[in-house]
């Protein structure tokens, strides 16, 4: 067979749009990760790096978060804050537009109050976008024996997307929630998911995978990505 320039970029546009990955979600072997959902991103106009979107998606991630308890999912939250005098940062960060205010924040970073974190929950202080980055999680999720991790929170397009990168390629299955993780630009929400439907995640809403995670049949729940 001759592959044309036409089939190879059709193959591509529907892998991109369209397509599944393949693997179960079992609740007794998945976490699910609440990215950054703290102050400076969520209530609105705290700070210069507020996301809107954030925001309004948060009333959706909570209820993922009670049904994940629900069915023993643990939940594990993240916060990007200032560890070790920021000496743990990458040192490229400055250089950078995303860092390009004076803002700081008063105290240290905490998880947005409306969010519902539990004290006996895990708490990740994390240096950098991915949340694997210079952290416990890798140890924490195999003590846990979690083998998929279900990704949400914000931004999309960085500590989220990081983060699933960063699961990818330790081995873990990664579950990406579409409509429970936010960007700064709505513009750039669907080129993500698109980026990480083809070649890292499974790339679900929230109603999918609250069915996933309760045992519906994908094929059969009429909720399938069209």
């Amino acid at each position: 067979m001759s592959y044309t320039e036409e089939w190879v970029t059709a193959r591509a546009q529907a892998a991109y749009e369209q397509g599944q990955a393949s693997f179960t979600i079992r609740p007794e072997r998945s976490a699910l990760l609440v990215i950054d959902m703290q102050d400076e991103f969520v209530e609105p106009g705290w700070s210069p790096y507020w996301v809107p979107a954030a925001t309004r998606m948060a009333p959706r991630l909570r209820r993922l978060i009670d049904h994940c308890r629900d069915v023993g999912v643990p939940v594990i939250w993240t916060i990007f804050d200032d560890t070790h005098l920021g000496l743990d940062r990458p040192h490229a960060l400055r250089y950078l537009p995303n860092g390009d205010t004076d803002w700081r924040r008063p105290g240290p970073a905490t998880v947005w109050n409306q969010m519902g974190y539990r004290d006996e929950e895990v708490l990740i202080r994390k240096p950098s976008y991915g949340a694997f980055y210079d952290t416990a999680l890798d140890t924490i999720l195999r003590n846990l024996g979690r083998d998929t991790v279900i990704v949400s929170g914000t931004l999309t397009n960085y500590c989220c997307g990081t983060t699933a990168r960063q699961a990818y390629e330790r081995g873990y299955r990664v579950v990406f929630g579409a409509d429970v993780t936010a960007t700064d630009d709505e513009s750039r929400q669907e080129p993500e998911l698109a980026v990480l439907r083809k070649g890292f995640a499974l790339v679900l809403d929230a109603e999918e995978i609250t069915d996933r995670l309760t045992g519906a049949d994908p094929a059969t729940s009429g909720r399938q990505r069209r």
